[in-house]
């Protein structure tokens, strides 16, 4: 394509956004998924979001169902807690798994913690100095520790007095959330009961990534950091416009477009239009453009296809949110609702519950999208099945996959 705005049709682009996003690689047989495939997944998408919501199964295994298929979960969970590890917990586009290369590149979001973390967070480092460096210690000391077994630990060293006031859970809790925001302590993985275990961070992150780190120690370093991460999300993207790019590891647009400029003047990046959507968007120059998409798979309300609103509008015209947050009177197709992808369609909404205790996965509703294709309800029907048997559960419970709204 010349430098001049070439153009893509919203076909295309979506086309080149499921192949970028890894829906197009061949699938394992199910349940004979290895680690080279969850390396695959975590090459294409860069980024795995964490969201503590259990309703279905906690969020960062569900994007490698939805490009693998049927698979071992302890694969991830080995990923992440064992070394080496191919995955590190931070603060990347929300909280995210992210591999060990990436986090030096979040530096600048670690130095600017005393500014940008929580209020919360930066009270306790205001009022209580001294408890978030008793805090960094004892998990320098101690860890891998949960947030609760840090307050039992400081008991035990530093034992208060009957007229101290002294310190209280939620304090240390956020002490711990500031040190790990600003990269003085990470995270070890996490317990059955999703609680994060701190740990040093050269307990957790290998030796080549923490000198990568302490060689970015300023500002200097941040436009080279914010090149590499637009490099990543223009990637995963295949096709972005500079809001989808910021998005991905929520920088700013500012940063975002020196660094759109950059790689649009190495040829990394080249000027598309995307009529319907986009007057302005970036194809990566690495990008496959595939003639056709055979995809049929669910996707987490926090799946990287799925992030920003205004892209899934604009290329697939769906409306999309997550009604979790929404009042019940208020929720429109449901609680926890999956988007259902089929060729290069989303074609519906499932909303979805695993009832462990009853063995079922109960599908509460399905609101299709007009001129779904015929095929969808009973690929739609298998991939419950399939998801059913992934989750350990023995039968679906569906108001019926066939009917149209």
């Amino acid at each position: 394509m010349s430098p001049a705005r070439a153009v893509l049709s919203r076909g295309q682009a979506r086309r080149v956004a499921l192949a970028a996003q890894g829906f197009l690689d061949p699938r394992p047989a199910p349940w004979t998924a290895t680690m080279r495939h969850m390396q695959r997944v975590l090459d294409r998408v860069g980024v795995v979001q964490i969201d503590s919501v259990n309703v279905l199964t906690r969020s960062h295994y569900l994007p490698f169902f939805s490009r693998l298929g049927p698979y071992d979960t302890g694969l991830l969970d080995r990923a992440r807690d064992r070394a080496p590890r191919r995955v590190v917990e931070y603060w990347a586009h929300e909280a995210s798994l992210i591999p060990p290369a990436t986090w030096p590149l979040l530096a600048f979001r670690m130095r600017r913690a005393a500014d940008s973390a929580w209020g919360s967070m930066r009270r306790v480092v205001a009022e209580r100095p001294e408890l978030v460096a008793a805090v960094e210690a004892e998990v320098g000391r101690r860890g891998p520790l949960t947030s609760r077994e840090v307050e039992l630990a400081l008991e035990h060293d530093l034992p208060r007095g009957a007229g101290q006031w002294g310190w209280n859970w939620s304090e240390v809790k956020q002490a711990l959330e500031y040190l790990f925001w600003a990269g003085r302590i990470s995270s070890a993985g996490r317990t059955s009961q999703f609680e994060r275990r701190y740990a040093a961070t050269d307990v957790v992150a290998p030796q080549r990534h923490r000198d990568a780190w302490r060689r970015r120690p300023g500002p200097e370093h941040d436009a080279d950091a914010m090149v590499e991460l637009v490099r990543i999300a223009a990637r995963s993207h295949g096709v972005a416009t500079e809001r989808c790019l910021a998005d991905y590891f929520r920088l700013s647009r500012e940063d975002t477009r020196c660094a759109v400029a950059r790689l649009v003047a190495d040829g990394e990046l080249v000027p598309v239009t995307v009529p319907g959507w986009a007057p302005a968007a970036y194809l990566h120059a690495a990008a496959r453009v595939p003639r056709r998409v055979q995809a049929a798979t669910l996707l987490s309300p926090f799946d990287s296809l799925v992030w920003q609103r205004r892209r899934i509008l604009g290329l697939w015209d769906f409306a999309y949110r997550i009604e979790i947050y929404t009042p019940a009177h208020r929720r429109v197709h449901g609680y926890y609702v999956l988007p259902f992808l089929y060729g290069e369609r989303l074609v519906a909404r499932c909303d979805l519950k695993a009832d462990r205790a009853a063995g079922v996965l109960r599908c509460h509703r399905v609101t299709w999208e007009p001129q779904a294709p015929v095929g969808a309800a009973p690929a739609l029907e298998a991939t419950l099945r399939s998801m059913a048997d992934w989750l350990g559960l023995d039968t679906v419970a569906s108001p019926g996959t066939g009917s149209r709204r």
